[in-house]
């Protein structure tokens, strides 16, 4: 039986947001924004939906006097997203 894929990460822009972090653990917007070709509003409203389901942290703050947000991955994006490749691999099979 298929597992059900996670719909969260199931979104190409919130996929490789998280699969850049789990390769790197943590990274800056300007960066993300760089990798994934996206848009700001639209690296900014995916990284709130990631937030919000804990599978990153966001900090705010300066350096060298300009606005600076860092991005981590925490354990539970971890457990999501090695659980999501795990179904993905079931429908490989």
């Amino acid at each position: 039986m298929f597992k059900k894929l996670n719909p969260l990460l199931h979104s190409q822009l919130r996929l490789a947001i998280i699969s850049y972090l789990v390769a790197n653990g943590k990274s800056d917007f300007n960066e993300l924004k760089n990798i994934t070709k996206a848009t700001s509003g639209n690296i900014s409203v995916q990284l709130k939906k990631l937030e919000k389901a804990k599978y990153i942290t966001i900090v705010k703050g300066f350096l060298n006097n300009y606005q600076h947000t860092s991005i981590a991955i925490t354990n539970t994006g971890i457990d999501a997203f090695e659980e999501y490749v795990n179904a993905i691999k079931q429908y490989l099979k």
